[in-house]
């Protein structure tokens, strides 16, 4: 299988696109220090290494480097981010609606830390850079990849 065959570069602009986003997400390792809110920009951005699912599917195990883009951001919160320079799994990316378009992204990572995006309306981008690596687990949370039978 060729290198860019499983590059990924998907947008979401209503939670349904969200949710395929967020399981091409699934199980990226994220440092703490790949987080970053530009609030003159109105942006989130996310730096991880995800899981290549797609590559999975042909025998490939790698992760490879992806930036996870959010615009339109009002304001960032977070809980269980204190402590400096760790590791995270990043299991889920949902939102959830307030006053239409506005609502809340949320970030849920696997040791109950959670980053919470408070967005005019929902506009995100996932988008692969390199480098691909071989898969190895995150600190923390060990990957389960299902057999097929």
């Amino acid at each position: 299988m060729p290198m860019s065959a499983s590059e990924l570069k998907l947008y979401a602009l209503e939670r349904e696109g969200l949710s395929v986003l967020s399981a091409h997400i699934q199980d990226a390792c994220v440092r703490r220090a790949d987080m970053t809110w530009l609030p003159k920009q109105n942006r989130f951005v996310l730096g991880a290494l995800r899981y290549d699912w797609i590559g999975a599917e042909h025998g490939v195990d790698e992760r490879l480097g992806s930036v996870l883009r959010f615009d339109r951001v009002l304001r960032v919160s977070h809980l269980g981010l204190e402590g400096g320079e760790g590791v995270l799994n990043l299991l889920a990316v949902t939102f959830e609606k307030t006053e239409a378009p506005s609502g809340m992204v949320f970030l849920n990572f696997g040791d109950g830390a959670i980053v919470r995006l408070e967005v005019e309306c929902l506009e995100v981008e996932l988008r692969d850079v390199g480098p691909r690596v071989q898969a190895c687990d995150c600190i923390g949370h060990t990957l389960h990849i299902a057999e097929a039978s």
